[in-house]
This record gives C-alpha cells, structure tokens and sequence, in this order.
C-alpha cells in the first residue's frame, strides 16, 4: 500500500476545522503500519457506530473516503478514534469513484461514507459504475432514525430501494447488536464470487444506540454459495475442442484480473501458441508487448483484433459478459467459432453469446481444469501468421505533422514513453479514453482504471485519487483526462493537493465533448448541438489556483519536457494539452456493426 499519505500527517484534531474532523488517523494508520495498533487492547464496542468502525478494521481497512453530514456524523465520530485512514472527498460521487478505483488496484473493497438523502444519492452514479464493472465496493449510508423512516423527514431518501438494482446486496441495518456484523458480511460479499458493489444503510439511532456487541468476522452468509471448479465433463469437451481448432483466439475479459488469473491465462496462451484478445476491462492481463498479443478488441478495439476474433474458430472466453461494445452485431460476432466461456457468474453464459462449453466457475480454477485436460497444442502456425499479418496490414499508425496542432495519440505515446511499465493509468470516458486504450502500451493487470459499463465522465481524477493510495509507492500514476470529463469533478484537486497526492493529469483539451462531436460528423450532419466547448477554462491556472502544478502544451515542441517535468513534480499537477479539435478516434465499429468491417476513415462508416 501507499506510504504517500503518510508525508502530509493530518491536522492535530485541535486545530481543525469542523467538517473536517474525520481526518484524524496518525501517520502511521495511513502508511498501514499496524504495529502500534497490535500492542494496543481495542477499545470496547460501547455503540453501533463503533461496531461499525470496528467491523472495517477487523476486516483490514486502511482507507475509506466520504462527506460528512449529519445521519452519518455517529460513524465519523467513531472513525475519530480508528486507525483507518479517511479522506474527506470534496464530492460524494468523487469518493465512489476513489473507492471504486481503490478496490480495482489492490483487490480489496474500497469503502465510501455519505450521509442520507442527497448524500446518498450523490454516491448511486459510482456504486452504478461499480455494478457494471464488478469492481468490490462497500458504500455505508447514513439513514434518518428509524422513528421517521417512511414520514419525509429531512434529508431522507429510501436509500436501499434506490440503489437495490445497482448493487450486489444491501441491508437497512436497524438492529444496533447486529449493525457491525451487517458491515462485515457486506464487505465479505464485495469480494467473494464476482466483486460488486454492497450497501449498508444506517439509521442513525442504530449507530448511537448502546451496544457492546463485537461484529463477527467478515465473511458471506451461509446462503451464499460460489461454484469454484466447473464440470469436468465439459472441461474435457472444451479441452478436446482446442486441441483440434485450426484458428484458436482467447478473449480476456476484466474477470481475469478480478479473479487473479493473468498469470494462469498468460502461461496458458504462451504454451499452447494462441492469439490474445482482450476486451476494454481486461487491458493488462495479458502483456500487450508479447507477440501473441492482438491487443483489444470492440467498437474501437485494433483491426487485427477484430479479424482475428472474426475468423476465428475457436474462442476461448475467459471473465467477459460479451457486451455490445465488445461484440457489435451478435450475428456477426465470431461467426465461425465454437464458444468457450469460462464465468464464475452462471447468469452471464449464454446471456449475450451462446456458450457451447459453458464453464462456471472461478476463472483461475477452470484455467488450471483446462489446462490439466489440454493434451497437446493446436496446429495453428499457419493462424498465427494470419494475425501477424493482419497487426502489420492494420498496424496503429497516424500521422503528426508539426505545423498542424498536437494529435492526442502522439501525447499519450509521449506519456507512456515517460513513465515505467507498472504504471497505473486513470481515465474519464469519451475520445481520450479510447485513445489512452490504444495507444499506451500494458504489460500488467490492474494497471488500467477506467469506468467501463457505465461511461461515466468525470471518473479519471478521483479514481487517481483512489488508486494512488492504493498502489505501491514507487508506482506512477496517471490521469488522462478529456475537457469534458475534467471539468466534472476537477473540484477534485484540492482533494489531492491536500493530501499532497503525486499524480499527474494530462488534459486532452479539444474544447469539445469530443466522442459526441465525432458522431455527430458522422452520423448527424455536423450539426454540434451542444458539443461544442469553447468555453473551457485555463486547466493550467486553474490548477494552480488549487496548490497544484500547472502547465500547458500547445505544440509539439512543448511535449516532451513539459510531461518530463509534471512527472518529476513530487505532488498533484496538471498539463492543459491542446490537441487537434478534429482528432478522430479510429478504427471504429458503428454501434451493431460488424466488427470485421471497421471503419478507418470517416468515409467508411
């Protein structure tokens, strides 16, 4: 974990502000160092709020991020004295998105706070973005007292009927010698299985109710049954079936990663000599510089990506659910090929893609099934060829000519260039997201942080927020962000400045939404209704209004020691790169198309 909150130590609590108070954990409890606490005695459980707080240290929560407020204020007084390190989000949908991300570089659920009502509501767009991606999740909710439950009390919102279709499981805890055990059976649930997103929704004369009731340890209720191997009946069938294919692909989805099966995967391909595709969530699980690699696929996925998933006959499906960005027309999704899907969630085999071997069960398990079963390779060498051919025929390619303005995949190459092969990259979502998937090289899984499923603008900077404490110390961190998306939850930084946060955000500022701009050309005429964004502000001052490092690139010459020097700045800074407005990202897959008759020009869609 990351030591990097450990060089601003908090406030004493005597000189903080009010609203602040929460941000009390000594240096130590932010750098994980539980040394102290181990020679400790806890503190008697004396009320449901400290039953709370006690159910996330047992569980090993170092970092939790949230707003104070008022139904939740019993926990923030409980977590005054915890060694959990909180940091005061200035957003309660920005502390859903950094516990999301959180949860997506260290494997462990990511803990958010918000008080009820509007607090509440203010976290559903992250838990939301959590459920499309199955990244683990804990959101704790502050609730009116039970007493005005249902009467229109203020500030009060029926927080587990709204979010009861975005989340994984969530509880009304209204029982104060229970409360801490629902904490730690919702924390257990985030992780096991397929991770998602679970709420606890506490009423606040439960958490100030008396209770010396210790809460059980974290693990999923009895009723909770996760299938780990798959049948080996199918296994062999599957196995068999590889053996004999002529054109084999696997396809890695972000269940690899989440069900720690990168390793198994890579040794897979690498011995049985079969192309890698993986889709958008599953960057880094298989290293992207490794000639087998095809890079990914989709909408705008690598053409050779596409041909190879097109033609082939065979496909190994590993932790995808196959959604329309990945598959265009179902029709036309890998026509040929028998299916081999692997998902520990039975709900997601045939849901989109019919399954003829489906394979239900922990992705890293069924792997090691198959690759017992696997008795000799495919004959594929002729295949293998092919997909060369194709990364050669439909190689990444663009052109930057310096008197024309900055081309973005130019920018991000530079970035990548700059920094090491672990480091994590955060994203907004729209042009710049894609352009970041395409043109940065990923050799390692949970590397990629980015908001798949659900879209969601303005995630790139409280995830960097998230990842950074999560991460290694000596790890890079690296927000490429668009205008759009920036502008959303830039109020962000001042998050990052005082927590003296190193991360670097690069602005791809092309004064438009720009994934809209470039449908709107293609599909609508031209006609930018509402794309337009010449209204943008200076990032680059407006970064340093907030205490961090501002620059601004706006031609080639600028770009290398410009990145050099917002990477080399020990704290949050912010680049304002001003790229070409009409920048288009290609290949691209018309929404429904065929993924074998990618576009590469406007022209072509």
């Amino acid at each position: 974990m990351s030591e990097r909150a450990a060089e601003v130590p908090p406030t004493d609590a005597d000189e903080q502000d009010d609203d602040q108070i929460t941000d009390s954990a000594t240096p130590d409890a932010a750098t994980g160092d539980t040394e102290s606490a181990t020679e400790t005695t806890p503190t008697p459980v004396t009320n449901g709020a400290q039953s709370v707080v006690r159910a996330l240290e047992n569980a090993g929560v170092e970092y939790a991020f949230g707003v104070q407020g008022g139904a939740i204020m019993p926990v923030y007084d409980a977590l005054y004295d915890s060694e959990i390190y909180h940091v005061t989000m200035a957003h309660e949908q920005a502390a859903a998105h950094a516990a999301d991300a959180y949860g997506i570089v260290s494997g462990e659920p990511g803990i958010c706070l918000a008080t009820s009502g509007p607090g509440a509501t203010n976290l559903v767009t992250g838990i939301a973005d959590a459920d499309m991606d199955s990244d683990p999740l804990v959101a704790l909710t502050g609730q009116v007292p039970t007493e005005f439950v249902g009467n229109d009390a203020f500030q009060e919102t029926d927080t587990t009927g709204v979010t009861k279709p975005v989340t994984k499981d969530n509880t009304f805890s209204s029982d104060p010698d229970r409360v801490g055990t629902d904490v730690s059976e919702a924390f257990a649930l985030a992780r096991e299985g397929r991770p998602g997103p679970t709420l606890v929704d506490l009423p606040k004369d439960v958490t100030n109710a008396e209770t010396d009731r210790e809460p059980a340890a974290a693990k999923t209720p009895d009723t909770y049954h996760v299938q780990e191997q798959a049948d080996s009946e199918i296994v062999a069938g599957a196995a068999e079936r590889l053996e004999n294919a002529a054109r084999p692909v696997m396809l890695l989805g972000g269940g690899v990663i989440k069900g720690e099966a990168s390793e198994a995967c890579r040794e897979f391909a690498i011995e049985h000599e079969i192309p890698v595709v993986t889709t958008m969530p599953g960057i880094g699980a298989f290293p992207e510089d490794h000639e087998l690699s095809m890079e990914m696929a989709g909408m705008h996925g690598t053409g050779f990506a596409n041909m190879a998933i097109t033609h082939c006959d065979t496909m190994l499906a590993i932790g995808t659910r196959f959604d329309d960005r990945l598959t265009g027309g179902i029709e036309t999704f890998a026509p040929d090929a028998e299916i081999i899907h692997i998902d520990i969630d039975p709900a997601e085999i045939s849901k989109n893609i019919y399954a003829d071997y489906p394979l239900i069960g922990d992705a890293e398990t069924v792997v090691d099934q198959l690759s017992t079963a696997v008795e000799t390779s495919p004959e594929a060498k002729k295949w293998r060829a092919q997909c060369q051919q194709w990364k050669s025929d439909y190689s990444m390619a663009y052109e930057a000519p310096e008197d024309e303005p900055v081309q973005p995949e130019f920018v991000v190459e530079a970035l990548d260039e700059a920094t090491a092969d672990d480091t994590i990259v955060t994203t907004g979502v729209g042009q710049h997201q894609m352009w970041a998937c395409q043109y940065w090289t990923y050799t390692e899984p949970r590397t990629w942080v980015s908001s798949h499923g659900l879209g969601t603008m303005g995630y790139g900077l409280p995830a960097a927020i998230g990842a950074r404490l999560a991460a290694d110390d000596d790890q890079d961190v690296v927000c490429i962000d668009g205008d759009g998306s920036f502008l959303m939850t830039l109020q962000e930084l001042s998050v990052a400045v005082r927590e003296n946060l190193d991360i670097t955000v690069a602005v791809l500022n092309n004064e438009y939404i720009g994934m809209v701009r470039q449908w709107q050309d293609a599909f609508f005429e031209g006609r930018h209704s509402a794309s337009d964004y010449h209204w943008m502000p200076e990032f680059d001052k407006l970064a340093e209004a907030f205490g961090a490092a501002g620059f601004r690139i706006d031609d080639y010459d600028d770009v290398a020691e410009t990145i050099e020097a917002a990477i080399a700045y020990d704290g949050p800074s912010v680049i304002d790169v001003h790229i070409d407005p009409e920048a288009n990202v290609y290949p691209m897959v018309p929404s429904g198309g065929d993924n074998g008759q990618f576009a590469l020009t406007e022209d072509q869609l």
